[in-house]
């Protein structure tokens, strides 16, 4: 052997770390796991050099493994990278003595919740979780978005993107995962598409497969600060539509599958030679029953146009019971001036004034006799059957209430 004989590559040392499991906890670790088995920084960084048995996926996260990592590694990594353990938990602060000693040191591998501190997948990849068809599979995503407190200090580096935000919403569990709600994941996936095409699959199939209703995903959108894009109003304007054709369908649904009378449906009321009343979605005449589908959204400027704002709540309860009820002779001569407000919510109003004239004609309808059932698309979506209570409770209470002064019904 002289100085020119190549000197062999100095073999990798064994791993200190159990085998590989179906896991992915004890396939992806983070540096402060690995140092809670006694491999330091730099030791990891050697065998994730060229040729070695691991990698590393994002700074401080590394794969057990060589070969191109999964999804559910990708995945598993963001969350490892976004959800940092605290200072405790990478041994900066000495674990303190005490029964609880033991279950600090354990490595975080083990069985229980992974080490996600209190971020969320969100964005497409969370859609992707829920199921969306919308939404690319896991692997053909250049960027796995997630939630992180605004507090976090980390950046966006390769494929984890970080969203951060004042107030956390409260994650849903997928296969042991937090991914923010759906709307939230919606509201953060059109934040980075650009094309109208995409942003309109995507918000309709939040609606139309039932995961939430249009004024939720609009109020994301409009807390965003989305609803300044031109591309992003005209897919609320469709998804909007798309969320009353589905209300109603639900209505017409409520109606035939729980045996109710068959109303007149999408009518407009009117007394006889006198002012508007307003426009209502079904009307039983006989009963003096109607029903009106609130399917309106926040917009810009405004709060949700048909609500009131934030901590009030609609007066009277989910069924509401008809006013004071006036005899048709003393109510049949009264004209428009007479019943101030009557005209409809155009649509150069505000929110204010919008929810305003709603209030306005439900209750001029109820000082008729009419008895008015509010329903949302949330309410026909999660409890139809109760629904249809509510509806049932309001037509047989018809016969204990005085007779409803006389309107005519057109078509609307």
């Amino acid at each position: 052997m002289n100085n020119n004989t190549p000197v062999s590559p100095r073999p990798f040392p064994p791993s200190p770390l159990p085998l590989l499991s179906a896991d992915v906890r004890s396939r992806v670790l983070s540096s402060a796991q690995l140092r809670e088995y006694g491999v330091p920084a730099g030791r990891a960084a050697a065998r994730c050099r060229a040729g070695g048995p691991w990698q590393q996926l994002l700074p401080g996260v590394f794969l057990l493994h060589a070969g191109p990592p999964t999804a559910e590694e990708r995945l598993h990594a963001v969350l490892l990278y976004a959800g940092r353990p605290t200072a405790a938990a990478t041994g900066e602060v000495p674990v303190q003595p005490g029964p609880s000693a033991a279950q600090a040191t354990a490595p975080a591998t083990g069985p229980g919740p992974a080490p996600y501190s209190t971020v969320m997948v969100t964005g497409l990849a969370a859609l992707a979780l829920y199921g969306f068809a919308s939404a690319p599979p896991l692997l053909a995503l250049e960027r796995i978005d997630v939630l992180v407190p605004r507090t976090r200090r980390l950046r966006s580096t390769g494929y984890a993107r970080l969203i951060r935000a004042h107030v956390l919403p409260l994650p849903e569990l997928i296969d042991g995962r937090p991914v923010a709600p759906v709307a939230r994941a919606v509201a953060d996936a059109v934040a980075h598409l650009s094309d109208a095409p995409s942003v309109v699959e995507v918000l309709t199939e939040a609606v139309r497969s039932g995961h939430c209703d249009p004024a939720t995903v609009v109020r994301e959108l409009s807390q965003s600060g989305l609803l300044s894009r031109q591309h992003v109003v005209d897919a609320v304007d469709t998804l909007l539509t798309e969320g009353r054709a589905l209300a109603e369908g639900r209505l017409y649904e409520l109606v035939r599958s729980y045996g109710l009378p068959e109303p007149v449906w999408n009518v407009d009321l009117r007394l006889p030679g006198g002012p508007h009343l307003g426009g209502v979605d079904a009307y039983w005449p006989e009963r003096a029953v109607a029903i009106e589908l609130d399917t309106r959204a926040p917009r810009p400027g405004g709060r949700t146009a048909g609500r009131p704002g934030p901590g009030r709540e609609f007066p009277g309860p989910d069924f509401p019971v008809s006013g004071l009820p006036v005899s048709g002779p003393a109510v049949s001569g009264l004209t428009g001036p007479d019943l101030p407000g009557s005209d409809l919510p155009g649509p150069d109003l505000s929110d204010d004034e919008q929810w305003s004239a709603t209030v306005r004609k439900r209750e001029h309808l109820e000082l008729l006799g009419i008895t008015v059932v509010h329903l949302t698309p949330k309410k026909l979506r999660e409890s139809l059957e109760q629904q249809a209570t509510v509806v049932r409770t309001a037509l047989m209470a018809a016969d204990d209430r005085d007779p409803a002064a006389r309107v005519v019904v057109l078509p609307r």
